[in-house]
């Protein structure tokens, strides 16, 4: 399997420990009252996974000079509300996937009640953190913008809204508009509000410079869905952690399916080297987001 290349893997260690850290500070621990919810909501938490949206954070904020304190609030937040999307995701009435992560889903393992629970319950933490995190940064009108733009991200005019989108869409042919529409909702709205939710812990982050993360994000979005519809095609289950051709099965409208494999890998090339130019204003600081935009299409899982 390929991995990231070596500057990256160091800020992606380093940016996993501190994700580690603050969730584990965060999370009821297996044994609070109800525990059943609780070792469900852990589960799925700190499951692994590849935690790229809470690294987005830390590196957008790197980019923009923000304390490295401030960014562990926005970065745990993120990676809950991800994870509590992938819970409800993998339910039947969703996607209906029984592995996530190499593991079964938290569906399976504990009932999709608790399951439905547990992602419910880590979406309310995300917030609380936001709100009460001391170390985050003191300015209240900064934490109000973070959590607008979190629920904005999350709620019906962002991922919630593109999962929709994809449920109706099940069965139907989308043209590449509308595919890349739904997948601005549902994969690109997070992925988006990572990179900005870590520019906006500096207050006087420049407009110009938001527009830029901004456009960078959009198109490292749709980037990691192309190459998400790749891998669904080219991939192993055992490689990937979740099911191989699910879109296949469930009659998805993929990438690979309209525009065929090459045009699509051509495709997310053009999207990394647009996120690429947007960056040429920033200093060596924001190098961390020009690796991830790489991984992005190269990763094989």
């Amino acid at each position: 399997m390929k991995t990231p290349e070596p500057s990256l893997a160091a800020f992606l260690a380093d940016c996993q420990q501190r994700l580690e850290r603050a969730l584990e500070h965060w999370l009821p621990a297996a044994t609070t009252h109800p525990v059943s919810l609780h070792t469900a909501m852990r589960y799925t938490a700190l499951n692994g996974g590849k935690r790229i949206r809470p690294t987005l954070v830390y590196a957008s904020g790197q980019a923009v000079g923000a304390e490295h304190t401030h960014l562990d609030a926005p970065a745990c937040a993120i990676e809950l509300i991800h994870a509590y999307s992938l819970i409800h995701d993998d339910l039947p009435a969703m996607d209906n996937d029984d592995l996530r992560r190499g593991k079964p889903s938290c569906h399976r393992a504990f009932g999709e009640a608790t399951a439905i629970l547990a992602g419910d319950a880590l979406q309310s933490l995300a917030f609380y953190i936001l709100t009460h995190d001391n170390a985050a940064t003191p300015d209240t009108a900064t934490r109000m913008r973070m959590i607008e733009t979190l629920s904005l991200a999350a709620g019906s005019r962002g991922m919630a809204g593109g999962q929709s989108i994809d449920l109706d869409a099940t069965g139907q042919q989308l043209n590449i508009a509308e595919l890349e529409d739904m997948h601005i909702h549902k994969t690109g709205a997070l992925i988006r509000a990572s990179v900005m939710l870590g520019a906006i812990c500096r207050i006087d982050t420049s407009d110009g410079q938001l527009e830029e993360l901004d456009h960078y994000a959009k198109c490292i979005g749709l980037a990691f869905q192309i190459r998400d519809d790749i891998l669904d095609v080219e991939g192993e289950t055992g490689t990937l952690g979740k099911h191989a051709g699910m879109d296949e099965q469930l009659e998805k409208s993929t990438y690979p399916a309209l525009m065929g494999l090459e045009a699509a890998r051509q495709r997310a090339t053009e999207l990394h080297e647009d996120a690429m130019d947007s960056l040429s204003g920033f200093p060596a600081s924001a190098d961390p987001l020009r690796w991830i935009s790489r991984y992005i299409i190269e990763r094989e899982r």
